[in-house]
C-alpha cells in the first residue's frame, strides 16, 4: 500500500469518526426538540423530531457498518422480543404487533 493509500485511509476514517460524533449530538438535539414539542404540544415540532430521530438513527447504523436492512430486522426481533417478554405496551396497545405487522408490510 502506498503512502497516499494510507493518508486517504486515514482521513476516510476521521472523516467517519467525525460524522459519528456529528449523528450522535443531531440525535440528542432531536431528543430535545421531541421533548419541546411535546411539552407544547405542537403536533408538527413532535412529528418533525420523531421523522429526524428515525433518520438520524438509520444513517448511525449505515455509518458504524449495519445495513439499512440489518437494522430493520433487528427492529423486527427486538418488537418479537418485548411481545414474548409480555411489553405494557403490547398488553395494554397491541402496539408491538401493530407495528411489527406495519414493518412487515412495507
Amino acid at each position: 500500500m502506498t503512502q497516499m493509500n494510507r493518508l486517504e485511509k486515514g482521513i476516510q476514517f476521521a472523516k467517519n469518526i467525525k460524522v459519528i460524533d456529528w449523528l450522535k449530538t443531531e440525535i440528542l438535539d432531536h431528543i430535545a426538540n421531541l421533548f419541546k414539542g411535546l411539552h407544547f404540544a405542537n403536533r408538527h415540532f413532535i412529528i418533525d423530531s420523531l421523522s429526524s430521530l428515525v433518520v438520524a438513527t438509520y444513517v448511525l447504523a449505515r455509518r458504524v457498518g449495519f445495513t439499512f436492512r440489518e437494522l430493520d430486522q433487528a427492529v423486527l426481533e427486538k418488537l418479537r422480543e418485548h411481545k414474548q417478554e409480555g411489553h405494557q405496551l403490547e398488553q395494554w396497545y397491541g402496539d408491538l404487533s401493530s407495528l411489527e405487522e406495519y414493518m412487515k408490510k412495507r
